[in-house]
């Protein structure tokens, strides 16, 4: 089978899937996922339903990788393994039983094992608001590559600290090791966020400018919404320019210095996949 059919072929079976897990929340197998990967909250929800809000903390069975996971109040999800890549998507809960559709993506400059940089999938198991997120990753590349992998998630309590976008206001300074595989645009480099939520950066090195947004929709939370673009990058990195970025951030003021994760993820024009994992500490 042609790969672009077999990929679209696995979309609509991922898709069918969810629609039977939102129902029976049973769910989609495939293969081992340790070659590929390789390379209490307070916020609202119906009686009887748990909450899957939150920051969420653990690690992948298959790889022995860490995970860092944000949720924000609106359900959308990133989960970010150490290694950069991405796993984003919305998520659906019934009763306490979570399904998400996700779509995978690694660090900008790195690959799945296939070769390939995107692929999509679905998460299903449990959730205990405000405690414990487990469950069952199967996930499959547009190089046809089917895997699966169990992730043990614990709540992490920062989620239920008020964060208004003040709170972030300064000077930063990204992490050269915020990934293990991959290329970090910006490493080294001064992130500036302003009081409104304004996100700004140069690295002279490769002549990427970042200039973007970040905000809460919920400063009850520390989960943050992020948008930003490239500009004038150079060299291997010009495949940025002018991507547009989306993802999830959380703030933690309890490190010395302060720092902020960032997760996210964008599509080029031509029809490239890209994830971009920030670690900022500040200055």
């Amino acid at each position: 089978m042609h790969p672009e059919k077999a990929f679209t072929t696995t979309r609509f079976a991922f898709a069918a899937c969810l629609v039977a897990l939102a129902v029976w929340l049973g769910g989609c197998n495939s293969s081992d996922l340790s070659n590929l990967l390789g390379a209490s909250s307070s916020s609202s929800s119906p009686s009887g339903v748990a909450s899957a809000a939150g920051i969420w903390m653990g690690s992948d069975s298959a790889t022995g990788l860490a995970i860092t996971g944000f949720v924000d109040s609106s359900g959308q999800a990133d989960f970010i393994l150490s290694n950069g890549i991405q796993f984003t998507g919305a998520v659906q809960v019934a009763g306490t039983s979570v399904a998400m559709s996700l779509d995978g993506y690694p660090q900008f400059g790195a690959q799945f094992s296939d070769g390939s940089t995107y692929g999509v999938g679905t998460f299903n198991g449990t959730v205990s608001s405000g405690s414990a997120l487990t469950g069952t990753l199967s996930f499959t590349t547009t190089g046809d590559t089917a895997t699966t992998s169990t992730w043990t998630l614990t709540f992490d309590s920062l989620y239920d600290m008020a964060s208004a976008l003040t709170t972030l206001n300064g000077t930063y300074t990204e992490s050269t090791s915020a990934v293990s595989q991959g290329l970090d645009p910006l490493s080294g480099v001064n992130v500036s966020i302003s009081s409104s939520g304004v996100l700004s950066g140069e690295n002279t090195a490769n002549g990427c400018v970042l200039n973007g947004t970040i905000s809460n929709s919920n400063a009850s939370y520390d989960v943050f919404q992020v948008s930003f673009t490239y500009a004038n990058c150079t060299g291997s990195y010009s495949a940025l320019d002018g991507v547009q970025f989306t993802g999830l951030a959380d703030y933690n003021p309890n490190e010395s210095p302060s720092g902020i994760v960032i997760g996210v993820t964008g599509q080029s024009s031509s029809g490239a996949y890209y994830g971009d994992v920030l670690a900022l500490s500040g200055t």
